[in-house]
Order: C-alpha cells, then sequence, then structure tokens
C-alpha cells in the first residue's frame, strides 16, 4: 500500500513499544544497552548483527526519526546528528580527503559559507564556489580532485530556487554525488532526490522541528549512487581497517552511506544528536505539511504587499510572478516557495537597522522556520563575517532583511510590517 505524505509525516519509524504498548515514541535516555551474551556483542561491534552499542552510535528514538526523514525524503536511510552545521560535515567526511574539493554555490547561508571557505580547511580540504545557475561555471570547476557538488534547494536567505535536475546531471556526468540542502523547502516542498541529487541535508532545528526547541541535523541516503565505479570514495569502496577490511558498498549496498556515517562518523566525530531533541523533532514533523501550507500562504499574501509598498525596494520570494525563479519553482517546488525570502529596503542599511528594531511581532533571533515569525538583517549578524561582495552573491546585501513567516494571521503580521516601514524611514 503507498500511503500520502501526511500519514508517512505521523507513521513513519513510529511504532507501539513493544515493553509497555506506548504508542509515542519513547525518550529512551540511556547512554548503553545490555547485550545479550558476548556473542552479541561482537557481533554487534563487527557489524555483522544491527542493534544497539552506544548512544553515541545509535538510539531508539533517534532512529525512530532517521526512519521518518528518510522515508519522507525518498531515501534508503539516514542519520541524524547534532546539527545542519554537524550534518554538512557528516555528509562530506565520507567522500572527502586532505587535498580535495567540493564544488558548491555561492547562494548559501552566511555560516555554511564560512564553513565551506574556512572550516573545512582545517581537514586539508577547499571549496570552489561557483554560481549554481551557471552549468558550464560548474563543470568548469569539477577537477580530478573534486569529490562532490553541494547546493541549496530554496537559498537561505534570498529564497533562489536551484534548477536541480540540471545540476545533478552535470555532476553525474563527472561521476559525482550531488549534496543538496533541503533545510527550507523541506520534504513537503521539495524531495531533491526525485530531482537527481545523490544526498540531502537538513537542519532539523528549522521547519522539521517547527517550534524554535532543538538543534538537530539529518543526512538522507539516496541509495542510488555507485561508490565503487570509481577509485575516488575509498572509504565506501575499499577495505575498511577499523572492520578487519570490511567493504562497506560491497557489504551493505544501498544502505552503505548510512551505515558509514553511524559506524565511523559517529563513532569518531561523535556528533550525536539526544534523544530528547529527537523527539521533539519527531513531534514536529507530524504537523509539517499542514504548518508549510500556512508558512506558504502567509508568505505569498505577505510577500505582494511588501512589493507594493513605497518604501520597499525588492522582494526575492520566489511566489511572485516578478521573481526569476517563478518558472522553476512549478518544477522544483509546486506546492510553495517556502516560508522564508528577504526584503530591500530604500533607506539601506540604517533602515534595515531601525525596521527590524521597530517589528513587534517579529521575534529578532537567528534562526528560521518557527512558528512564529522572524527577522534578522543578515549582513550584520549571519552573514557579517563576508565581505561585502560574499554578501551580495549570498542575497545578504546590507540594505537586505530576512523575514521568516510564521503561522499567525497574516493581517496581524502585515500591520506590524507596516508600522516598522513607517519608523525605518
Amino acid at each position: 500500500m503507498t500511503l500520502g505524505f501526511d500519514t508517512l509525516q505521523v507513521h513513519a519509524g513510529a511504532r507501539p513499544d513493544p515493553a509497555t504498548g506506548a504508542r509515542q515514541v519513547p525518550i529512551y535516555q540511556t547512554t548503553a544497552y545490555a547485550f545479550r551474551d558476548a556473542e552479541h556483542a561482537a557481533k554487534l561491534f563487527n557489524l555483522e548483527e544491527v542493534g544497539y552499542i552506544y548512544s553515541r552510535l545509535t538510539n531508539p528514538t533517534v532512529a525512530a526519526l532517521q526512519e521518518r526523514v528518510a522515508t519522507l525524503e525518498g531515501g534508503a536511510g539516514a542519520v541524524c546528528c547534532s546539527s545542519g552545521h554537524a550534518a554538512q560535515i557528516m555528509a562530506l567526511f565520507p567522500l572527502m580527503a586532505p587535498g580535495r574539493n567540493v564544488v558548491v554555490s555561492t547562494r548559501l547561508y552566511g555560516g555554511s559559507v564560512t564553513q565551506f571557505s574556512q572550516t573545512i580547511k582545517r581537514f586539508g580540504w577547499s571549496a570552489k564556489f561557483v554560481d549554481i545557475d551557471d552549468m558550464d561555471a560548474i563543470a568548469n570547476a569539477i577537477d580530478d580532485d573534486t569529490r562532490a557538488v553541494f547546493c541549496e534547494s530554496i537559498a537561505n536567505p534570498g529564497g533562489h530556487i536551484a534548477d536541480l535536475r540540471s545540476v545533478a546531471d552535470v555532476a553525474k556526468k563527472a561521476g559525482l554525488p550531488l549534496i543538496v540542502d533541503n533545510t527550507t523547502a523541506t520534504p513537503y516542498l521539495c524531495r531533491p532526490i526525485e530531482h537527481g541529487a545523490t544526498l540531502v541535508v537538513h537542519s532539523l532545528t528549522k521547519y522539521l522541528t517547527g517550534n524554535g526547541t532543538v538543534t538537530g541535523g539529518a543526512v538522507v541516503d539516496s541509495g542510488t549512487f555507485d561508490w565503487s565505479a570509481s577509485d575516488k570514495f575509498p572509504s565506501l569502496s575499499q577495505p575498511e581497517p577499523a572492520y578487519h577490511g570490511l567493504k562497506f558498498h560491497e557489504t551493505f549496498g544501498a544502505l552503505a552511506f548510512t551505515f558509514h556515517g553511524i559506524a565511523i562518523g559517529l563513532r569518531d566525530l561523535g556528533m550525536t544528536l539526544n534523544p530528547q531533541a529527537a523527539h521533539y523533532t519527531l513531534m514536529g514533523i507530524e504537523t509539517l505539511s499542514l504548518r508549510m501550507d500556512r508558512h506558504c500562504a502567509n508568505a505569498q499574501k505577505i510577500a505582494e504587499w511588501l512589493e507594493g509598498h513605497e518604501a520597499v525596494a525588492g522582494v526575492t520570494y520566489a511566489g511572485l510572478k516578478s521573481s526569476p525563479y517563478h518558472a522553476r519553482m512549478a518544477q522544483v517546488c509546486p506546492k510553495g516557495a517556502s516560508g522564508l525570502f528577504t526584503v530591500a529596503l530604500k533607506s539601506g542599511y540604517e533602515g534595515c537597522v531601525k525596521f527590524v528594531g521597530a517589528l513587534e511581532l517579529f521575534s529578532h533571533v537567528a534562526n528560521l522556520g518557527d512558528t512564529r515569525s522572524l527577522v534578522i538583517h543578515p549582513a550584520s549578524t549571519t552573514h557579517r563575517q563576508l565581505n561585502e561582495d560574499q554578501q551580495r552573491a549570498s542575497g545578504a546585501s546590507p540594505d537586505v532583511v530576512r523575514i521568516s513567516i510564521g503561522i499567525e494571521t497574516a493581517e496581524d503580521l502585515i500591520a506590524d510590517l507596516d508600522q516598522a516601514l513607517a519608523k525605518a524611514g
């Protein structure tokens, strides 16, 4: 039986607890798990049997979340971890080595730009930034040391929608995986694997949890990439010394990346998601489709109103007919363009600062995807570490504010925006 999205967001990964019959997934607040005997323990440690050893690696609450996210994304498996940034490192870890590089979009969250341009250098990795709309630029940036292509489905903060199928075709021709950050879109609006993506990463912190309570990340594996087709990915295709020469792809097939992420990634990097955070996220996902429909409807109404305001120089929402990505939305995310966009103010940097300070219903925080509406001035906060050229390339110019529209009454939000724009000059 093929189940609909609304059914899967409630039921995937959730079964009555065999010990108590509890219908909601319990919070398994435990560090370790008792082995049946020495042979059972040995098989678990040797990856000959699936089970629970230690909560840095696996936990029943987290496992339920992993199954739910993988199911909603249409993937073979998933690994959950402590944050969206952790998920990005977890996604790259099995693929990269000193001297290797990843080709990435210029249209990324500011923290991701910093992670790719600065932090990964400490691993001996590097990133090549390209316009993700320029397929020739992507192809030309790929060299013998490139191991992946990375982009966001709907970019934070500007709402740019990537042509995922075309990017995936370029990556596939080069024998490389495409990694897509699907945080802003969520699997309800966009399923990157259906457009050719190999891996999908999420900041669970945002729309998937939806209530601003916990941080978390996820890496979803499509299970479709042939890691043994070349010698580029030895961590997955070649013998692993820590497991007596086991070859992950040969042994686990479509689940090779997922098993590596747990048995090597979480074991050695320790970016573990705690079970209480997993529980909050499971509960949040139960209403994902309902919330995303409201986020999109509110964002559409408010973006249209803002576009007509005399103090506004421009609105980047892809749901607007004036957006250069409006037509692409029909192919990539036909249900809506999410609840995130930027607004450029004619009053410039100083006007943005006044505008943010004057808002009353909107919370001034460094987050997005919450049920409540949020606002921030990226150039002075989330994208502050970038130079102005990088800020403009990522959609975070000094005269721009980022707005994450919540599920409140749209007319109330418009009234708040109106009075703040008046005070901004």
